[in-house]
């Protein structure tokens, strides 16, 4: 039986010795994909993945193997995780990750699209002022990591899975995919003579990705792939003390998420405990979206 070091700090923890306590979440030599593995959400999932047992290949569009924490260096040693420089805007770059973790195990059981990108709070003042000025460049920029980038992943690791009759896709949406950001939340930076409001771009990308899921859900159901959305609220990242207060005062639980609060979701989407799951939508917000 493997020890559980959960009440360790994240970066103290070893990772390839953790297992699923409940064999509906076991996720023991599992291969799993995920696109933007370095980010902040990505490298929890990392961790939690791998203190189940999977097999991890962590996709991002730079290979910074070095910013790595020590335990996922000390996974990659023991052959349970790799990382790929890998560009979700070109397919070729896709396809050259997938044979590289064929190479190394199998193809892979699941995918994470996780990466995505947004218009900074420190953009350039046209691409954070009023919709109607919306530059097409910014859009474009959004839409081809945010929807392209998840569609062409989903065309050549979803084809393996559907070719190979097994496989569950999670696709990363947000909460700003399903309603309208609140521009409330902004007002504080237009009072201080600010031309601020959230981008349309975010918005337009996070929705496409509802119904491509269940385009693909519907598409592979009878090849055994599996396909789900997941729509996360805001994360606590020391942002500005203003914006937070404005924030959670219009969450029910009155805070923002905790980066390793969205893991249990990811790995019950990827393990046999959602076996009859697939085109749904599952929504960890605090409540945002129910008032």
């Amino acid at each position: 039986m493997r020890l559980c070091c959960a009440n360790k700090p994240r970066s103290q923890r070893t990772y390839v010795e953790i297992s699923s306590l409940d064999p509906l979440f076991d996720l023991t030599n599992r291969v799993v994909a995920m696109t933007g593995g370095l980010g902040r959400l990505g490298q929890a999932f990392a961790g939690c993945l791998l203190e189940r047992g999977a097999k991890l290949a962590i996709l991002d569009i730079a290979n910074r193997k070095q910013a790595l924490p020590e335990p996922f260096v000390e996974a990659e040693t023991k052959g349970k995780c790799v990382v790929i420089s890998c560009d979700v805007t070109d397919r070729a770059s896709l396809e050259r990750a997938l044979v590289e973790i064929e190479d190394m195990w199998e193809a892979p059981h699941g995918l994470i699209n996780n990466a995505a990108i947004d218009a900074p709070p420190d953009a350039p003042a046209d691409e954070n002022g009023p919709f109607e000025t919306y530059p097409r460049a910014s859009l474009d920029r959004v839409l081809d990591v945010n929807v392209t980038g998840v569609l062409q992943a989903c065309q050549v690791f979803g084809g393996r899975m559907a070719e190979l009759g097994r496989g569950s896709i999670v696709n990363v949406s947000s909460i700003y995919g399903l309603v309208a950001p609140d521009q409330r939340l902004y007002q504080h930076r237009r009072e201080k003579g600010e031309v601020f409001f959230k981008p349309v771009g975010y918005s337009i990308s996070k929705s496409a990705l509802f119904n491509l899921t269940r385009y693909l859900a519907t598409y592979w159901a009878d090849k055994g792939v599996r396909v789900n959305t997941v729509t996360f609220g805001g994360v606590f990242d020391n942002q500005d003390s203003a914006f937070l207060k404005e924030y959670q005062a219009r969450v029910p639980l009155g805070r923002m998420a905790r980066a390793d609060e969205y893991n249990g979701t990811i790995v019950y989407l990827l393990s046999d405990a959602s076996a009859y799951m697939t085109g749904s939508n599952v929504i960890i917000d605090g409540g945002w979206t129910a008032w």
